[in-house]
């Protein structure tokens, strides 16, 4: 059982890492087949057997191209009455019971095969958000998330041997508003690490487990003040610690929710929206004149943006407007085609799978498109016109840094180094906002392990917080 050894274990809202620490080399996990990077995803089939990690995304995406959605009645009770028998061998007078079936929406999806759930971790902190509905069965969000926490368990276990007690990465502050949220989120994934068999656990911060691995790997790095910026899949967190000797004590943590997702879901409302039909009009036959108004997309929206349960669409009162739209014909009719294709085969999930490699594309080059044939959609964007369409979450980043000094009472000049991790810090614009405020002292550090790493490393050490 991991005597001698720094056992970290990140489970992040996009991907997940484990590291193991021995006191002189940092391993991480294989926890994939072609490396340490787990998607953070699990798929509940219709007989409850589950698929973890990338394996979950390819048999979500297997059971679901292509596939028309058919939505049918939901039975959600039964009315029993009595009836006059109506002769054949009854006794006179007899009674029999019809029995009628209460029908719910029709929201349920005869084909589906599965559900996948990514982001739950986004929803840790809600208390408004106790279970999720998997077919016919509740499930908890422990549930949801204690398979991918066992596949990592039992990752660290085929190098260890065993897993006696671990140092666990958790955001300085989850999503949402209620003010009890973080202890919420913490006591749900305690109860997941129990289930996963973790039972000794120290939750530490994201940022400041990102920290130790740098201070592992630069012992000899100058000056007092040292800034992390962890901008993750769901959350922007950050610490400023003080260095002494040695050691060092945490002067001021800040945390938001604001991440890739966040943004993934503005380029989908201000690229795709626009093409799939908001702000056309929705001409239609009344009594005794036709009327005209605005297509009322807002319905469609959140939908839209929750690939989750997208499929909901394929109902009448969603399709018939959609489909009087086509009929209508003119310049908007192509839009409310594509509309209807990504209903009608579910492909929501697939719209934000290419929104993310066309966001990676743009940290790479000054021009990408957003390609996706399956609509007929094909956008060039050069990467300042990008930069403009994300300032206002931009300007969100900027005032968290804001905030961390103000809490460390210091300025920009006091910071020694400042550490650029976590997927979205990988963003050009990131990079610019932070090198403008400091300068030559930004560097980037492993954006998708140093939060796992240092987790290994405060465990070998034993690193708490006061």
């Amino acid at each position: 059982m991991n005597k001698g050894l720094g056992i970290g274990i990140d489970f992040g809202t996009t991907n997940s890492a484990a590291a193991v620490f021995d006191g002189e080399q940092i391993t991480l996990i294989g926890l994939e087949a072609d490396g340490p990077i787990m998607p953070s995803a699990t798929y509940i089939d219709r007989d409850y057997q589950t698929k973890t990690g990338q394996a979950a995304i390819d048999q979500y995406i297997a059971d679901n191209s292509g596939r028309t959605v058919e939505l049918t009645p939901e039975v959600i009770g039964e009315v029993s009455q009595f009836v006059d028998g109506e002769g054949g061998d009854e006794e006179p007078g007899a009674v029999d019971t019809a029995t009628t079936k209460i029908y719910g929406a029709p929201v349920t999806d005869g084909g589906l095969q599965g559900r996948l759930f990514r982001g739950t971790k986004r929803l840790l902190g809600d208390e408004h958000v106790r279970r999720l509905m998997v077919f016919d069965q509740p499930f908890r969000l422990v549930a949801l998330i204690t398979p991918l926490l066992l596949r990592i368990r039992q990752g660290v276990e085929s190098r260890t041997g065993g897993i006696s007690d671990a140092h666990l990465g958790h955001p300085v502050n989850f999503e949402g508003r209620d003010a009890h949220r973080n202890q919420l989120a913490l006591a749900r994934l305690s109860e997941a690490y129990k289930y996963a068999g973790i039972r000794q656990q120290h939750f530490y911060p994201e940022p400041i487990a990102a920290a130790a691995s740098y201070l592992h790997t630069h012992p000899d790095q100058g000056g007092d003040y040292l800034l992390t910026v962890d901008f993750g899949g769901g959350t922007l967190d950050l610490c400023v610690l003080r260095r002494y000797g040695g050691h060092f004590d945490v002067a001021a943590t800040h945390g938001i929710g604001l991440g890739g997702d966040h943004i993934d879901q503005l380029l989908f409302r201000k690229l795709l929206f626009p093409l799939l039909g908001e702000g056309e009009q929705w001409r239609r036959r009344g009594m005794d004149r036709e009327i005209e108004t605005r297509f009322p997309f807002e319905d469609f929206a959140d939908l839209l943006l929750n690939w989750a349960i997208t499929y909901t669409l394929n109902q009448n009162k969603f399709t018939t407007p959609v489909m009087e739209c086509i009929a209508m014909g003119g310049h908007a009719r192509r839009k409310f085609e594509r509309l209807r294709e990504v209903i009608k085969h579910n492909l929501s999930y697939l719209l934000f799978s290419r929104i993310k490699e066309f966001k990676a594309a743009l940290s790479d080059a000054e021009v990408a498109t957003l390609d996706i044939p399956e609509i007929d959609v094909e956008i060039a964007m050069q990467r300042t016109e990008f930069e403009r369409l994300i300032q206002p979450l931009l300007n969100q980043v900027a005032e968290a840094v804001d905030v961390v000094l103000r809490r460390a009472n210091l300025t920009p000049e006091d910071i020694a180094v400042v550490l650029r991790t976590g997927g979205s810090s990988l963003i050009p614009a990131v990079k610019g906002l932070l090198d403008s405020r400091f300068g030559q002292r930004v560097v980037e550090h492993d954006p998708f392990t140093s939060v796992a790493t240092g987790l290994a490393v405060a465990n070998f050490h034993r690193l708490r917080l006061a």
